[in-house]
């Protein structure tokens, strides 16, 4: 990250873009581990990414949340027990069931994109790719980037409601966030562009308590938002309203993948408390800083890549490869 800012610095715009460029268009595979490639299912079912590409745009097409749904969805697997698929398992007590998963979305369209892969393919891609190369396409179909998906996970025998201790939690602290995400691997940067939330919607029961009696003085509001945007919030989400009604967490864009989102919180605009703490919190607050503003230009183009980059490397959390785990034949159930 130091070496990127001094060439943000030091370099000539027009040599500072064509190094850029050939960033943008070099293979996210150096970051492959654990048995996971690019092109894993090349011969053994070589229509798996055009399959799962054209079952979330028919997706897409008819429901546009259904993007930042599957991205958050494979987020959500891979920090627990890995990126195996097992938040799909159906049944009591299961990850699924657990309460930062009891909103998440976008089962049947990965349910659609297994059932056509298995008439193609009988018992060859895994679930956990599945989901891995869709929460990507979701991605692009938000206007966001696009990076190459290792593929070759299997699908785990485990899941645990207990076990989803592991996420990060919208009133986690900056420093507790930055445990998590070092428990699997990732560093600052990582979390600030991964939790970043640039597209998507919350509820108001999980940032209500910040408008009213968060503290005992002054208007009682989380004194981190904007004074002028507080009243927007409450009229949104009174102290007695519905509890479900979702709210963009990137205000003014939430179904378009840019970087308002960090403006936002430089703004005091940050939704969920754990959000707005990547501005208030100094160790976090530079990536903030250098990721804000629209994606365009050479600051969006590096998002973009760092985004790409981080995807890849949280795909790679814990994989089950080889003979670990299995191949489901239907990804909510254990074969």
């Amino acid at each position: 990250m130091e070496v990127h800012s001094i060439l943000f610095r030091t370099l000539p715009q027009a040599f500072f873009l064509l190094l850029i460029i050939n960033l943008a268009t070099t293979p996210y595979g150096y970051v492959q581990g654990q048995g996971t490639r690019v092109g894993f299912y090349s011969k053994s079912c070589p229509q798996v990414e055009t399959t799962v590409r054209s079952t979330v745009q028919s997706h897409f097409r008819s429901d546009p949340t259904i993007a930042p749904g599957l991205l958050r969805m494979h987020f959500h697997d891979c920090f627990v027990q890995g990126c195996d698929a097992s938040v799909l398992i159906d049944g009591p007590s299961t990850e699924k069931t657990a309460p930062p998963n009891q909103l998440l979305r976008g089962y049947d369209v990965i349910d659609d994109a297994k059932t056509q892969l298995e008439a193609a393919c009988p018992g060859v891609v895994s679930c956990a790719d599945i989901l891995a190369l869709a929460a990507r396409d979701s991605v692009v179909l938000a206007n966001g980037p696009s990076w190459q998906v290792p593929t070759g996970r299997r699908d785990g025998l485990v899941s645990r409601a207990s076990d989803t201790t592991t996420l990060p939690g919208f009133t986690d602290s900056i420093d507790v966030q930055k445990q998590k995400f070092a428990d699997q691997g990732l560093n600052t940067q990582d979390l600030v562009t991964l939790v970043g939330h640039t597209i998507g919607t919350t509820a108001c029961q999980f940032f209500r308590y910040r408008l009213y009696n968060f503290t005992t003085t002054g208007n009682g509001a989380d004194p981190t938002i904007d004074s002028n945007f507080l009243p927007q919030l409450q009229a949104l989400c009174p102290p007695n309203g519905d509890g479900t009604r979702r709210i963009g967490l990137d205000t003014g864009s939430s179904d378009r993948f840019d970087g308002s989102f960090f403006t936002n919180l430089r703004n005091g605009r940050g939704i969920l408390e754990s959000d707005q703490k990547l501005w208030t919190d100094p160790s976090t607050r530079t990536f903030v800083q250098q990721f804000s503003g629209p994606i365009r230009g050479l600051l969006g183009l590096r998002f973009n890549i760092e985004f790409g980059r981080s995807m890849v490397k949280m795909s790679n959390i814990g994989v089950k490869t080889g003979t670990e785990g299995e191949i489901r034949r239907v990804c909510s159930a254990i074969n």
